[in-house]
Order: structure tokens, then sequence, then C-alpha cells
């Protein structure tokens, strides 16, 4: 049976959380990876109860997330030359993401570490374009959106080759598309040229992330255990209860429950305790899965030495107008963008690990 218009824009837009438990010290522990998978991320927080000062160890991690560029009127044709892959692509993990673009009106495009160039655009562009895609699963009965992969590693992808002659072609002479880029590139010890360097010739600038440091008093935390997802009554919280409270948290909501208050009546769920004071830092920017990695070993190894906080928490918001989440997985707007992952570390090392996503996107792997 179909649903009212007017019904469906009434209700409430679907909203997936996934949560998996591990070791962080476990051979077959899979955390890094599913860092390794969510590509583009724009805010980093991490919240340590029972914390007043930041290890030394940690304040350095943060200093070294490293800068990335903004790059103005890029064409989408100088990420297809073979000097850019060689120098770049093949040479490391380069990212790249469209800047200021609305993936659900604007054509996007995204460039992943493992080589493949994503194209988001509408129909007209596709057709005009001319490069083989398919539509995009969130485009309805009536396509209006289509998306192409392009693998600028595969063997066949070779100066000399009629694929990379037509790709050529359709972006720089057929359809050629231009937009705002953010760029990042992590590389081990390889020498060679720089992103600065390389893009001279347009309009590029060096930035660094946005890091915010906050001491919170007197804190209403949930009472978790590490071997209890869904929580126990009057014993410990659920998983979910606790992504719900830290939401607020990271949002600076009153947890007070004030009949006053016009804004929120959220509480801490039950049970629950008070700290006298947690550490919260906030990092904006375009930060990249490796510097996300060495952020949360270093966290792990926060509880190498006894601390009063039983677990901590790392939470990390992907871009919400990304056209992809996880891996290769297809990301739609809708009404938010969310694609976000939590981490709760306990002082054993066991974590929660929570994938969150909004209605138009996949389930997180």
């Amino acid at each position: 049976m179909s649903v009212p218009p007017l019904r469906r824009l009434r209700q409430v837009p679907r909203h997936l959380l996934v949560c998996e438990k591990g070791h962080a010290r476990h051979a077959r522990s899979r955390h890094a990876a599913h860092v390794q998978e969510h590509a583009y991320n724009c805010r980093v927080s991490f919240l340590i109860p029972e914390c007043g000062i930041l290890p030394e160890v940690l304040k350095n991690t943060i200093a070294d997330v490293g800068e990335y560029y903004l790059v103005r009127n890029l064409s989408v044709h100088e990420l297809v030359a073979h000097e850019f892959i060689d120098a770049f692509v093949k040479k490391g993990s380069c990212y790249a993401l469209t800047y200021n673009t609305k993936i659900d009106q604007d054509n996007t495009a995204a460039l992943l570490p493992n080589g493949k160039l994503i194209l988001s655009v509408d129909k007209d562009t596709y057709e005009e374009l001319g490069l083989q895609g398919r539509p995009s699963q969130y485009s309805g009965k009536k396509v209006m959106r289509y998306i192409i992969t392009i693998d600028l590693t595969d063997s066949g992808f070779h100066p000399d080759s009629k694929k990379h002659n037509r790709v050529l072609w359709a972006l720089k002479e057929k359809k050629p598309l231009e937009f705002d880029f953010l760029l990042a590139w992590y590389n081990t010890g390889a020498e060679g040229s720089t992103l600065m360097s390389y893009f001279s010739k347009n309009q590029i600038q060096a930035l660094k992330p946005k890091i915010t440091f906050n001491t919170l008093r007197d804190l209403q935390c949930p009472v978790l255990q590490s071997n209890e997802l869904q929580g126990k009554p009057d014993e410990s919280c659920s998983t979910e209860e606790l992504f719900e409270w830290l939401g607020a948290v990271l949002n600076q909501v009153s947890l007070d429950n004030k009949s006053s208050s016009f804004l929120s009546t959220y509480c801490c769920p039950q049970p629950n305790t008070i700290v006298e004071k947690a550490f919260l830092c906030t990092i904006t920017g375009f930060i990249i899965p490796e510097k996300i990695i060495q952020l949360l070993e270093q966290l792990c190894c926060y509880f190498g030495e006894p601390k009063l906080a039983y677990w901590l928490t790392l939470t990390v918001h992907g871009f919400a107008d990304s056209p992809v989440s996880w891996r290769e997985s297809e990301h739609g707007f809708h009404k938010g963008g969310e694609n976000l992952y939590n981490f709760v570390i306990f002082r054993n090392l066991d974590y929660w690990l929570q994938m969150a996503v909004g209605t138009n996107d996949d389930c997180p792997p």
C-alpha cells in the first residue's frame, strides 16, 4: 500500500546504528580497518572522563594531524593525468573531495586512496560525458543522478590506452568539470613532488585543522560495562543510550532536564555518575584516516598507566556531502547526510565501535 505524500513528509527519516565489540590488541581486530575505510572526515572529537591535563604524547599526536590543501578551480582531468597518478596516486594515499558542493544538487567528485575516482553527476552531465556509469541507487523511479567510477590504477589505464584517452577527452574537451577541491596526501617516506609544488600554477592554499580544548566540569556520565552492549537494568547503560548521551555532550546540550528549558528535556541515562572534570578535544578540517589511526592508538596507550577513567570515546564525523561513506558505498544527503562512527575504549582495551548513517546510505561494513 502506498503512503500518501503528506504522510511521507511527516515520517521520521531512517537512521541506522551498527555496533560491534572487540579488543584493540586482538590479532583479528578490525578497528583500524574500519577507520581506514572511512576516507572523508571533517571532525574528530575525543572525550576522556576524569582527565584534567592531557598527556604530552597525546598533545604531540594532535599537533601532528597534518595540513591539507584547498585548490581553487581545479579541472577534474588534471586528476586523471598520468603525471599526477605517478607522483601521488601510486606513491601513497591521495585524498581529494570537492569543496562546497551539495551531493543532492550539484556535480561532485572524490578521489579515494585506492585510486578510484568517483563522479556523482546529474543526468545531463552524464549524457554529455558519455562515460560508463550506473544510476544512483537513491534516484527513485526517474533516474536523475549517475555514479561514474574510474580506476586510475587499472593496468589498462596507461597513457596510450584507448580507455585513458577517452576519459581524458571526455573530461577535458567534451564536458570539462571544474571544482574547488580539498586535497591531502599520505606517504611513508617516498620522496618526490609535493601537492603544493605540483599545483603551484593553480590557486592552492595550505590549511591546518582547527583544534579546540575544553574541560567539562561536574559532567554526568553513564555507567558502562564493556561486556554489556545492551546494558543491564540498574547496573549499566546500553550502547544506544551512550551514543545518544555523547551526541548531547558533543553538541553542548544541557543534561539537567529542567522544566524551564525550552531547548532540551534530555537527561543522562541511568545509572550514571558525576565526574569532577572531563577533557574534550575537537579537531575540525580535512582529516585523513591514517592520522585518526595514530590518534586511536595513542588513546589506547592512555590506559597503559593506571587512570581514574574507566572508558573514553573517539568520535569521527564524515562530510555530509561526500559521494561515499565507507569504502565505495554510495552516500546521499536526504535530510542530514549523517555518516559517523564512535569508539568507546575501555580500560582493559575492550572497545565498542558504533557506526551510524542516515536514510540515503548503505549499511556500514
